[in-house]
């Protein structure tokens, strides 16, 4: 089956890859129609987990090969490595304060379904578009064989960000239930954060099989964005567990298992 799949063209990997990430998306919004309530430290273990998985894929299957191109492009690796990867994280930075902003600006209104409905979509779906893309520079760069690119790496890319949308899809649809929404219409909104990611990768990977030179700043950027995530997101709200240190294991467990993957298998 594996081998079937790597005879796929890049760009249809890719869309099948977030095809994937979109589904557990969708599969953490179902928890909706089972639960009013999830176990926070299993969320919270998964976010972990996921946060080390994306640490090392930023490096091994995205940093490593951006620094192989570059070079093989006779390019300053240093300059476009920096420049890509401080682009990616200030992006969702500059993104993060957009949506501060507005959400400042409807304080002071009265509060409505559709509102809050909107806040929650829009802040998940704006972390997805970056993940999605990083998946899809993964598998398009597959296309030209550098050294630490491999199909395996993109792969555990993928289910590295499948891993932590499982809690994206709950932290919209059980919030939108606590408010009054029905059961399916908030796991449809809860899902519906994760559909930008197959677009997203779709157009990664055509951007790097159309254009070669960019690739090493594309990979890079797509480190720093999820760099940026991890860091602002993901393991600041795996910290709010009581059983830190426990949560913390978790970080350096996806960490090895990512980088076993990568390794071994490369």
């Amino acid at each position: 089956m594996l081998d079937s799949f790597n005879d796929l063209p890049r760009v249809l990997q890719a869309f099948i890859a977030c095809l994937f990430t979109w589904s557990i998306t969708a599969l953490g919004a179902s928890i909706v129609f089972f639960f009013k309530k999830v176990n926070k430290t299993l969320m919270d273990a998964l976010l972990g987990f996921a946060a080390g998985v994306m640490i090392a894929a930023s490096f091994f299957s995205l940093i490593s090969p951006a620094i192989e191109m570059a070079n093989e492009l006779n390019m300053t690796s240093w300059i476009v490595i920096s420049l890509g990867f401080l682009s990616g994280g200030v992006l969702l930075f500059i993104s993060d304060k957009v949506y501060d902003y507005l959400s400042k600006l409807r304080k002071d209104e009265n509060s409505s379904k559709a509102k809050r409905c909107f806040m929650l979509i829009s802040s998940i779906t704006l972390h997805n578009i970056p993940e999605g893309m990083a998946v899809g520079v993964a598998f398009g760069s597959l296309a030209y064989s550098l050294t630490g690119s491999t199909l395996a790496s993109a792969l555990t890319l993928a289910l590295g960000i499948g891993l932590q949308n499982f809690p994206e899809g709950s932290a919209v649809s059980l919030p939108l239930r606590r408010e009054g929404y029905t059961r399916g219409k908030a796991f449809f909104y809860g899902q519906l954060s994760g559909v930008v990611e197959p677009i997203a990768a779709v157009i990664g990977a055509l951007l790097v099989l159309k254009i070669q030179l960019i690739l090493p700043f594309l990979l890079a950027f797509a480190a720093g964005a999820m760099i940026y995530v991890v860091v602002e997101e993901l393991i600041p709200e795996s910290q709010t567990n009581k059983k830190k240190d426990l949560m913390a294991l978790f970080t350096i467990l996806g960490f090895m298992v990512m980088m076993i993957l990568d390794v071994a298998l490369s």
